[in-house]
């Protein structure tokens, strides 16, 4: 036949090579070998710098040698017999990893950021201003859209801003005139708690469309964070912690399991709930014997104490910890800013703008901007916001608000491209049952286009959380001994604090101290990644 010929006639493409075509897909798959194996390879050099791991004794490497074996034994069998498995596996370990991670994140603002009472008082507002709105809806229903929008920013307004010299708004005036404050665990299991259970109970009784079981898994969820604070603080720990990881670790854990049990088709898939017990029950046994048999580990440059301690000259005693937080800090203000502008303006772009000379000059340029050099928006934040608004050198707002620049135009194409995405017969079949442009957006194209956005989203913060070019331009610390405690404050950031210390005379400065901090890095941007490809994964599979 012609096409088992080295080469064939075309009409429209001219003569094909069929050698060829072989010759280019072998370059493409040797090419992205090379990249994976040279990154696998830088991956397990620096990690060996930053474990040490033949700084172990042999006890404790036979040990878990044999641990890691077991779990990549386990993985290995379901990757052949069961793919679905594997995936549920793979979900039911990231989600307490990314729960871990979010809720040693939320705890970070809480014990360096937020005061515990200024948290407190400001959701009791905001509560109040809530219940004043949804009065007002239930006293007017037959009221406009217009005037529920006015009513709602003004109620808002008024209550949590009041008006500047005459009235104080209501968060000030419970924090002049209430006589005690709030202790911690009680600020975060009287909001956090509370918003999961209404969450989760509205999520529940929409999910078995019974308002009973709503209830139920309500209650159920604020008698976990109840139950774990105080086991938390009968055990001399921070009950904080109890009730911050029974809402980012159990919650979406217990959901997820439930979800698998009440799904008739994931009954093959559930025997990948083995692969979590394999890994992390597995790892805690490991733990615990490793310490009763009295084995030594590693002398690694990453631990807890790297994790908690400011930075030092000395770098046994050197620490990430302000510039961790700083991070944290101004990755919260790049997920506020763009994440709601850039889904707005690709809805916009996508759903209302005219297809005419202006909107393709501004797709274009966003596209445009999309290629710019991070460095460039260094110069941004440092020309209007330091040197023109007079913000702050260094600041957290300045450097957030520069990386949501930065990210602005990667958000925007990713959930123009994600809502692009969703069939258009979905719109006009939304249209003939009578719902309006508005209805279709939120009801039809925005929960299918969910997965795009947030992934596109959160791979551009993991850019942002990587970049330095643009926290050296506006002049950010690399190197802090103190934590940022509000918005206008000085801050560092991982990357600083790695370029800082690879700027060091000492070896073990730059082959263990640095490692460290790479590793860290990486773990953070490699669980955003995981919490991608979960998210993606679980609204796929619901669509």
């Amino acid at each position: 036949m012609a096409t088992q010929t080295g080469t064939q006639q075309q009409t429209d493409f001219g003569q094909v090579s069929r050698t060829k075509g072989i010759i280019f897909k072998n370059a493409l798959l040797a090419s992205a070998l090379i990249g994976i194996v040279s990154l696998a390879t830088l991956l397990v050099y620096v990690t060996l710098d930053a474990v040490r791991p033949e700084t172990a004794s042999t006890g404790w490497s036979i040990t878990y040698l044999a641990y890691v074996l077991v779990a990549l034994g386990t993985v290995g069998y379901f990757s052949l017999r069961n793919r679905e498995g594997l995936q549920v596996g793979f979900s039911t370990t990231g989600l307490p990893i990314a729960g871990v991670m979010l809720g040693a994140a939320i705890l970070v603002i809480f014990v360096d950021v937020l005061d515990d009472d200024v948290w407190f008082y400001h959701m009791v507002g905001f509560a109040l201003a809530g219940a004043l709105v949804y009065a007002h809806r239930k006293l007017r229903s037959s009221s406009s859209a217009y005037e529920r929008l006015l009513v709602g920013l003004v109620v808002f307004g008024y209550v949590m801003l009041g008006i500047p010299g005459y009235f104080y708004s209501v968060p000030e005036i419970l924090l002049i005139f209430v006589p005690f404050e709030p202790v911690r665990w009680f600020s975060l299991l009287s909001t956090f708690s509370v918003a999961a259970a209404i969450l989760t109970g509205r999520y529940m009784a929409g999910k078995y469309d019974s308002q009973r079981t709503g209830l139920i898994a309500g209650a159920l969820v604020f008698g976990a964070s109840l139950v774990s604070t105080f086991a938390f603080m009968f055990a001399g720990l921070d009950p904080s912690i109890g009730t911050i990881f029974a809402l980012t670790v159990g919650v979406p854990t217990a959901l997820y399991v439930e979800h698998l049990y009440s799904d008739p088709e994931s009954v093959g898939s559930r025997s990948g709930l083995l692969i979590p017990v394999v890994v992390l029950a597995g790892l805690l046994v490991v733990e615990t014997l490793v310490g009763v048999l009295g084995f030594a580990g590693p002398e690694a440059w990453i631990d807890w104490q790297f994790l908690t301690s400011l930075p030092h000259p000395e770098a046994e005693q050197a620490g990430i910890y302000p510039a961790l937080v700083g991070s944290v800090m101004l990755m919260a203000v790049v997920v506020v800013l763009a994440f709601p502008i850039g889904v707005g303006a690709a809805v916009y772009l996508e759903e209302y703008a005219p297809d005419n000379r202006y909107t393709r000059f501004i797709q274009l340029n966003i596209a445009n901007l999309a290629g710019v050099p991070s460095v460039v928006y260094g110069l941004l934040g440092l020309g209007l916001f330091i040197n023109f608004l007079n913000m702050g050198i260094g600041s957290v707002l300045v450097g957030g608000i520069t990386l949501s620049l930065l990210i602005l135009p990667i958000v925007i194409i990713s959930s123009q491209e994600a809502i692009r995405a969703v069939p258009d017969s979905l719109r006009q079949a939304s249209y003939g049952m009578g719902a309006t442009k508005w209805q279709t957006i939120r009801e039809v194209v925005l929960p299918r286009s969910i997965p795009g956005i947030l992934t596109g989203t959160i791979l551009a913060i993991g850019r942002a959380l990587g970049e330095t070019a643009p926290l050296i331009m506006i002049a950010a610390p690399t190197v802090t001994y103190s934590v940022p405690a509000k918005l206008s404050d000085a801050a560092s950031a991982m990357p600083l604090m790695i370029f800082n210390w690879a700027d060091r005379p000492q070896d073990d400065f730059q082959y263990g101290v640095l490692a460290a901090g790479v590793v860290t890095v990486l773990v953070v941007l490699l669980t955003m990644n995981s919490i991608a490809i979960v998210l993606r994964n679980r609204y796929q599979s619901e669509n």
